[in-house]
C-alpha cells in the first residue's frame, strides 16, 4: 500500500486511499502505521475516498490510539493530497466540498507550490458548539456554556474553557507559557478527567500580541503535538468569547507554526495555513 508523510505546522500525518484500505481495520491500520518506532510515525492516519455527488472527496481521520476523529491540519493536508493526485480537476482559488465526521465543509487550495509539494490551503471549520452536552464534558445543570469553571487537578485548581470545534477542546488562558513540567504532569491528568467523558484535547494558551496567542498542545489520543488545527480554532473562539483578544481574525501560533482563524459574525469558523508533502513510501 502506497501512503504519503504530510504535515500542517508540525502536526504530520500518514495519508492513504480509501481505496487501498480495504484489507484491514481503520483503527488497526492507524495503530500500527503512527507507531513512531514500529511504523511510518504519525500525529494521525487519513483516509481519503472518492468524491460523490457535490463532494470532492470524503475525509478521515484515525488517531494514534485508533479513534476517529476530526482534524482540521489534517483537512488542509487532504486537500493538497488529492490536488498533487489529480491537478487536472482542480482550479486554484476556487471553492470546492469536503465530506468529513462533522459534515460538509468548504475548502479552497489559495496557493500551490510550483513542484505541488507545499501549499497555502484555507478551510471551513463549521460553527463551533458551547453546550456541555456537545463537548461532552460533566458540567453542573443549566450550564449553557464552560467559561471559567474549576477544575481540580494534582492539588491544582484551573479555571478551564471548553468548547468542541470538530473534537472535544478544553482551554487554559495565561499569561506565559507553562512549565514544562507542569505542562507533561497535568495535561494528561486533564484529558483524562472524569469531567470528561470521552476525554478531552488540551491548549495551554498565552498571549504573544494584539490578536496573536502562542499554545502548546497536548492532544486527546496523541499526547504532545506540535500543531492542532481544530484546536487553534477553539482557542481563537473561546478568546473572543472571553474578550481575551478582539472579534478577530486570530493569529494562533504553536510550535509547528501559525494558522489564521477567522469566525466571521460568530458563525462558520475559517482556518487557513500551510500544508506540505514530506515524502512517499510503500507499507510492505
Amino acid at each position: 500500500m502506497r501512503f504519503t508523510k504530510m504535515q500542517g505546522v508540525g502536526n504530520h500525518f500518514v495519508v492513504v486511499a480509501e481505496e487501498d484500505t480495504h484489507f484491514a481495520s481503520l483503527p488497526e491500520l492507524s495503530l500500527n502505521l503512527c507507531a513512531r518506532a514500529t511504523g511510518a510515525g504519525a500525529d494521525g492516519l487519513l483516509v481519503i475516498g472518492p468524491g460523490e455527488g457535490e463532494y470532492a472527496f470524503t475525509f478521515r481521520m484515525f488517531n494514534p490510539d485508533g479513534t476517529e476523529d476530526m482534524c482540521g491540519n489534517g483537512l488542509r493536508c487532504a486537500c493538497l493530497w488529492s490536488y498533487r493526485r489529480e491537478p487536472s480537476r482542480w482550479n486554484i482559488g476556487d471553492p470546492f466540498t469536503v465530506w468529513t465526521k462533522e459534515g460538509a465543509r468548504l475548502c479552497r487550495l489559495v496557493s500551490v507550490e510550483a513542484d505541488t509539494q507545499g501549499a497555502i490551503v484555507e478551510v471551513d471549520m463549521g460553527r463551533p458548539k458551547f453546550a456541555p452536552l456537545d463537548i461532552p464534558c460533566l458540567a453542573p445543570s443549566g450550564t449553557e456554556k464552560v467559561l471559567g469553571h474549576i477544575l481540580d487537578v494534582n492539588g491544582q485548581s484551573y479555571p478551564i474553557n471548553c468548547v468542541n470545534t470538530g473534537s472535544a477542546h478544553t482551554i487554559l488562558f495565561r499569561n506565559a507559557a507553562p512549565e514544562e513540567e507542569t505542562f507533561l504532569r497535568d495535561s494528561p491528568l486533564i484529558e483524562n478527567h472524569p469531567f470528561f467523558p470521552e476525554r478531552t484535547t488540551v491548549l495551554w494558551a498565552w498571549p504573544m500580541g494584539p490578536n496573536h496567542l502562542g499554545i502548546r498542545i497536548w492532544e486527546r489520543g496523541a499526547g504532545e503535538t506540535w500543531g492542532c488545527g481544530t484546536g487553534a480554532c477553539a482557542v481563537a473562539v473561546l478568546a473572543i468569547e472571553k474578550g481575551v483578544v478582539q472579534s478577530g481574525p486570530v493569529v494562533v501560533e504553536s510550535r509547528g507554526g501559525r494558522l489564521d482563524i477567522a469566525w466571521p459574525e460568530r458563525d462558520a469558523m475559517r482556518m487557513t495555513g500551510p500544508a506540505e508533502a514530506v515524502f512517499e513510501g510503500t507499507v510492505l
